[in-house]
Parts: structure tokens; sequence; C-alpha cells
């Protein structure tokens, strides 16, 4: 028998000893205080010892009942069967507590120096007791009942969290592989479209794609990374972009080294620097700016992309692209309530994405 579970047996043992040395002394102190408020004289001592030979007699009884409790509860089996074991066994009960109680009492009598016969101990007990052990078997089975219920709850707790915590996952894990593909497929129509016009062009972002995918394949697909990694990545994205559009795209990132460690989703910024370059730049033949900047804001990590397009046209936008909807889809999936997504105009025109998230610099 390995160590650890005999260890846990015996801190079993004493908190089960525990339990009912705690009620037998809280009887003795009832016992003393009655017993001397009717003047009938009684030590601590005798109320102490009187009461923990009662209750430590019920307490070894108690083992059994609890295995019965668990071998025929009420939602097992029929009603009728187990109201007939249960009580059967509710009188096996007061008996042997009256049995094992009166050699208790026929011991200390005899330690007193006072002999008395196993009668004379043993009919006091059945006419005073037994009624009330019937009581206290009742309120152990009943004990035993809920405990098994609170621990069965807590089970099943843990399961239906750790089910959740799995289907989020995946939930996301659908998500991120949804834009993997969308962010591709876009870059690769960039190439083709230049390979008509500026092979140089073309083969340097063939290169830059190279390595983007490079350091997609080594992710490990986790929900979350680090900024520091993510902005790493959306470097090596936006040099692929800044030549599709030809010195037609300036970019500024600025991070505050305060947030650069906090923790983001995966692949969070890309969607929504794409979206700015579709809707911001694109239509326009200026050149075009993005800025991305973190800051860490008391419990919070803002995130911001903007842009100097024409900002977010009168009543909207007719729908959502794959990367912004999917970006609202994520945050709520890791962050429920705790996230905000918004798309504003900017103050100096353009738009502004801004993403608040949970401040944390460890994976959750």
């Amino acid at each position: 028998m390995s160590a650890r579970p005999t260890a846990r047996r015996l801190i079993g043992l004493s908190g089960w000893a525990a339990v009912w040395t705690l009620v037998g002394l809280a009887i003795a102190s009832e016992i003393y205080l009655s017993s001397n408020f009717l003047g009938r004289s009684i030590t601590w001592p005798e109320a102490i010892s009187d009461s923990l030979e009662d209750w430590y007699v019920y307490g070894i009884l108690a083992l059994p009942v609890t295995w019965l409790a668990r071998r025929y509860p009420p939602e097992r089996g029929t009603r009728w069967v187990n109201a007939a074991i249960h009580l059967g066994a509710a009188v096996l009960f007061s008996m042997v507590y009256i049995t094992l109680r009166a050699v208790v009492g026929k011991i200390d009598s005899l330690i007193a120096g006072e002999p008395a016969t196993f009668g004379e101990v043993f009919h006091p007990l059945l006419v005073r007791t037994f009624p009330f052990n019937l009581l206290v078997y009742g309120v152990i089975i009943a004990v035993s009942h809920a405990l098994d219920y609170y621990g069965k709850y807590n089970e099943q707790t843990v399961q239906t969290l750790e089910l959740e915590k799995h289907l989020t996952e995946a939930r996301l894990q659908a998500l991120l592989h949804q834009l993997k593909p969308h962010f591709l497929f876009n870059t690769l129509n960039g190439i083709a479209s230049l390979m008509h016009t500026d092979v140089d062009a073309a083969d340097k972002m063939l290169v830059r794609l190279s390595e983007l995918l490079r350091i997609t394949m080594s992710q490990t697909g986790a929900p979350e990374t680090t900024l520091r990694e993510e902005v790493a990545f959306l470097e090596r994205y936006l040099d692929i972009e800044k030549i599709r559009f030809r010195g037609r795209l300036e970019t500024l990132i600025s991070i505050d080294p305060e947030a650069i460690d906090a923790m983001v989703p995966s692949l969070i910024l890309q969607p929504m620097v794409e979206n700015a370059m579709r809707h911001g730049i694109e239509p326009h033949a200026k050149t075009g700016k993005i800025e991305l900047r973190g800051i860490r804001s008391d419990k919070d990590l803002v995130l911001t992309v903007s842009d100097n397009g024409a900002g977010i046209p009168e009543g909207g936008f007719k729908r959502e692209g794959i990367g912004v909807a999917n970006t609202r889809s994520r945050l709520a999936e890791l962050y429920g309530n705790r996230q905000k997504f918004e798309l504003v105009n900017g103050p100096e025109g353009g738009m502004c994405v801004r993403i608040t998230i949970p401040f944390s610099t460890s994976k959750t």
C-alpha cells in the first residue's frame, strides 16, 4: 500500500474523530450547565467523560451507517425497500449502541469501584436512549446524503466548467483557422496581381510571405500570445503590404514598454490592419497611414488601429468582414463582458478600431 492513500485515510479518520469530539464537548457543556442549574452537582471532567463516551460510540457506529447510506440512496432501487432496510438498520443501530454503551458503563463502574451488573447498566440505557438513537441514525443518514450530493454537485460543476473550457477553445481554434487562410488568400491575390506589372516586387512579397508562414507554422495554436510576438508578426505582414502599395503606405507602431509583454488573442491585430487598408487606404490615391498603439490603462490593455481614410460611412458599414466579425466573436469567447470592441471615426478623420481587454502578463 502506498504512503499517499494511507496518509489520506489517516487524515480522514482524524477529521472524523475531531467532528465527534466537538459534538461531545458541545453536549458536555449543555450537561454541565443544565445539571448545575437543576441543583445536581457535576464536575466538568465528569460531564466531558460521560458525553465523549456517548458520542465516540455513535461515531464508531456512524461508519457502517454512512456505508449503508451510500449503498441504498433514496434515488436508487425501490423506495419502500430502501425505507424498510433503513428502518431495520435504525433499530439494529440503536440496540448495538445500547449494548456497546452498556459495556463501557460496566467498565466505568469497575474503575470507580462500584461494580454493576450488565443488566443494571443496559436496562436504563434501553429505556432512556432507544428513541433518541433512532433520531441519531436519521441525522447521520441525512448528513451523509447531503455530503454525497454536495460532492456530486461539485464534481458535476467541475466537469461542466471543463467542458465549457474545451468548447470555448474549440470555437476559438475554428475562428483562428478561418482567419489564417483568409489573410493568406488575400496576400496571394496581391502577389498574383503584381506578377503582371512588377515581378521583382512580387518576388519580394513571396520572400516576406515565406517568412510570415514560417512564424505562423511555429506557433502553438494557443488562443493567446504576447503582444511582443503579435507585433513581430504584424511587422512582417506590413512589409508585404508596403511592397503591394509601392510606397503609398506609411505605418507607425507605438507600444508602451509596460504593455509589450501583455497577453493578447493570437492574430488579433492583422485583421484590423487589413480592414484599415481595405476601407481606408485602397479606395484613395493619397498616401495611406496606419497607426497601431498599445497602452496599459489601469487593469486594462487598450489597443488601437487607426487610418487616415474616409472613416465610417453614415449609417455604418452594410456588413462586417470576416476579420471584424471573427474578432468580435473571439474577444467575447475569451473575455466575456470584460472586453470592449469599438469602431469609431477618428478626431482627425479616418477610422479607429479600439480593443480593450483585461491586462495580464501570464497565459489564462
